[in-house]
């Protein structure tokens, strides 16, 4: 289910009479959301997708090998709001590592402290995670962006972001591993039990 609302530009760019980002995501606080739901802003769009179990499932076996390799205190949030650059883009992406020094600023994570980003498709947001995320996530030079399709399968991994857009583009399917050894994250992330719907 998606809900339409005004576009609105960023926090700092937003014009006289219209809402920021802050705005709107305090009136969405304040609506009945069901319980179970994400919600997000894409490109002034609010968002809002069921949790599933393979859904979860995915994250939480990203978020296990995550914490295997970093430890257990690494910074790590999950359906957090981060605010990307573009116009209106807070996202709450799957999983998100921050840097080991990163601290919050009014209250949110800063996105310039974000070293890797993974979501996993869901039917009806698929379009925004290989759209206006992708890019989004290239112009903030996230090092490593992963997308998890359990519909098809496979693993999308984009890394070395440069000009605003990713130069490398990696498609594995689900049992293959993924070498993210020549990245920030210098680790190997096993996807032979990510499960499929």
């Amino acid at each position: 289910m998606t809900i339409s609302l005004e576009r609105t530009d960023r926090i700092e760019m937003a014009e006289p009479g219209e809402l920021t980002l802050d705005q709107l995501f305090d009136r969405l606080e304040r609506m009945p959301v069901p319980e179970g739901y994400k919600v997000e802003i894409v490109e002034g769009t609010v968002f809002m997708t069921p949790q599933r179990d393979v859904h979860w499932q995915t994250i939480r076996r990203i978020l296990w090998a995550l914490e295997d390799h970093f430890g257990r205190d690494a910074k790590v949030v999950s359906d957090v709001r981060i605010d990307f650059p573009g116009k209106s883009n807070g996202f709450c992406p799957d999983i998100a590592k921050l840097s080991d020094g990163a601290e919050k600023t009014n209250g949110c994570w800063r996105y310039q402290d974000v070293e890797f980003v993974a979501e996993v498709i869901s039917r009806g947001t698929a379009m925004n995670d290989y759209g206006p995320k992708e890019t989004a996530y290239a112009i903030a030079d996230i090092p490593v962006y992963l997308i998890a399709d359990p519909y098809l399968g496979r693993c999308r991994v984009f890394t070395h972001p440069q000009d605003g857009a990713y130069k490398r583009d990696l498609t594995l399917a689900y049992g293959e591993p993924i070498d993210l050894t020549d990245t920030i994250l210098g680790m190997t992330l096993s996807t032979e039990d990510f499960p499929r719907d």
